[in-house]
């Protein structure tokens, strides 16, 4: 089988021919027609992410090894099954789940596999789906796609659910003003997610007006340039002067983050996604006083991929695929979305 590899970190990726597996008891052989391509790709590629005071946490240190094939959103058609696999034969369309864990440790116990204590994602710790094929442990990670095509199901993995995720963890109401920070890919799944399942008005913030203008497409009630005009000043006069209720961050940077803190209101919702990185001075008194609540929301659990695909199945929500690459273009790819060429999301297909 064909693979794209990181080998060494910042280096461009390398094409290999590598040996194709046999799938054995429940594992199962999945021919990739579409991978998506995530920021969590790129910061594999660059080896880590930006922490506090500047200090760059490897990935490495996360217990990543390379040689990695990576990409975690994958769907495809199931080439071979191992003998002891049920439910699924050779030929079904599948949406692969890839926050793998141990099963073992207290997060997989409380059936939050996604925070794994020592996770085994595909695509991070161990090879993933850019590649023509990919192999899953265990045909439990499959979900069946049925009339959902390819590459609009693909992001749903990642992107899809981490979006999905983050909103229900908002718990944002009808009547509330939810301030949404980044018009990406997980941006725009967002604004259609929260239009789906919490009525409440949505704001959206992005320095790109083109991106502005699709959320808006895809159901923003307001859009706000934070490049071009004062952001803490537009939400405020948006809320009357009193901050939004909720916000959730899809950048979460040393920018992002104290301008979350000064929108919102007492006993606000601030729910930081974003990997960009950096660090945030807090006034510590403030938070007792406002008695708002800070937490983080990382993609989300095979159930939550469930409901979403039902959601996408409804016709709720839509990936929006701008740019579809082949697997030897994939430093081109990662190039373009390092440099924000790329609207929505973007689809390997090998």
């Amino acid at each position: 089988m064909v693979s794209a590899r990181i080998v060494k970190t910042n280096d461009p990726l390398v094409i290999e021919d590598i040996n194709i597996p046999k799938p054995k008891n429940l594992q199962v052989l999945v021919r990739v027609k579409a991978a998506g391509i995530c920021h969590s790709d790129l910061h594999l590629w660059e080896g880590g992410y930006m922490g506090a005071g500047g200090k760059f946490m490897k990935v490495e240190d996360r217990g990543v090894h390379f040689p990695l094939t990576p990409g975690h959103e994958v769907s495809g058609i199931i080439e071979d099954i191992g003998e002891s696999v049920l439910h699924f034969q050779k030929g079904d369309k599948v949406l692969v789940y890839p926050w793998i864990g141990d099963q073992i440790c207290r997060s997989c116990k409380a059936g939050d596999e996604h925070l794994c204590e020592v996770p085994q994602t595909l695509g991070i710790y161990q090879d993933g789906g850019y590649s023509d094929l990919i192999l899953v442990p265990n045909y439990k990670y499959l979900i069946k796609l049925q009339e959902i095509d390819f590459n609009s199901s693909a992001s749903l993995a990642c992107s899809g659910l981490t979006a999905y995720t983050a909103i229900k963890k908002s718990l944002a109401m009808p009547g509330e003003n939810l301030v949404i920070i980044g018009a990406g890919g997980l941006g725009l799944m967002a604004v259609q997610i929260a239009k789906a399942i919490t009525n409440a008005t949505i704001i959206i913030m992005d320095v790109d007006d083109e991106k502005l203008i699709e959320a808006k497409k895809l159901g923003a009630d307001l859009t706000i340039n934070s490049m071009s005009s004062d952001p803490i000043k537009a939400v405020k006069d948006i809320t009357n002067g009193k901050g939004c209720e909720v916000l959730v961050d899809f950048v979460n940077n040393n920018k992002t983050a104290p301008t979350a803190i000064d929108v919102l209101r007492k006993r606000g919702r601030y729910i930081m996604v974003g990997l960009f990185g950096g660090s945030l001075e807090l006034n510590l008194p403030l938070v007792p006083l406002r008695a708002f609540n800070i937490t983080g929301a990382y993609t989300g659990g095979f159930n939550d991929l469930v409901e979403l695909v039902s959601l996408f199945k409804a016709g709720k929500i839509n990936s929006v695929i701008s740019k579809h690459y082949k697997l030897e273009e994939v430093n081109k790819a990662l190039e373009d979305l390092k440099n924000r060429k790329i609207i929505g999301r973007a689809v390997f297909n090998p």
